[in-house]
């Protein structure tokens, strides 16, 4: 198959209510090489992981406090609307919704339009919900206690990706705080690989 020109197939232009554009005019990549897709079908390479299950718990727990905070600042600050929710509590400290609940909250503002691009960095409005995304994956409650073990680059991604957040919400406080988190999850990340020393 190497070396072929792609092959493009043309359909019926007849329109139909559920057609997405996959069903039109499109063409199919030639296959890869067999060496090539053996290469990409061995073992992934071991992620180092150099912090412990206690550390991570620690990590990700400062992560969403900070979070929850820099969210409760920015609703109170510009006074957004918080729905009330019957079988939620209501809404007196940062702590009473987790950071879960705050990016889903800045989201839905976000896209219902109530969120002006001037309250962020730069006006980013559109990049908002995207960046909230990015921090979402972090595991942010106390429940959370049998989460499996994250890779290094894992945990400082999240750590970045919370920077990202207090900088698009405009709060100096935070990020200084997620800055110093992630150096010094970084230097201990670069001491255990230095010295080898067990977690």
């Amino acid at each position: 198959m190497e070396g072929q020109t792609p092959v493009a197939y043309v359909r019926s232009q007849r329109k139909s209510s559920n057609r997405d554009e996959f069903d039109g005019p499109h063409q199919l990549l030639n296959l890869p090489s067999p060496r090539s897709i053996a290469a990409k079908d061995q073992p992934f390479p071991v992620l180092p992981m150099s912090l412990s299950s206690e550390e991570q718990n620690d990590i990700f727990g400062r992560l969403n406090e900070v979070l929850s905070n820099c969210a409760f600042d920015f609703v109170a600050r510009y006074q957004f609307p918080i729905p009330v929710e019957p079988e939620k509590r209501l809404v007196i400290t940062p702590q009473d919704r987790d950071w879960t609940e705050w990016v889903y909250l800045l989201k839905r503002l976000a896209t219902k339009r109530r969120i002006p691009a001037r309250v962020l960095h730069d006006n980013q409005i559109k990049q908002l919900v995207t960046v909230l995304e990015n921090s979402l994956d972090a595991p942010c409650t106390a429940s959370h206690q049998s989460r499996p073990l994250k890779d290094d680059r894992s945990v400082l991604q999240f750590i970045s990706a919370g920077t990202q957040v207090a900088r698009m919400l405009k709060d100096a406080a935070a990020m200084g705080h997620l800055d110093r988190l992630y150096s010094q999850t970084a230097n201990c990340i670069q001491d255990r690989r230095w010295t080898g020393l067990p977690i």
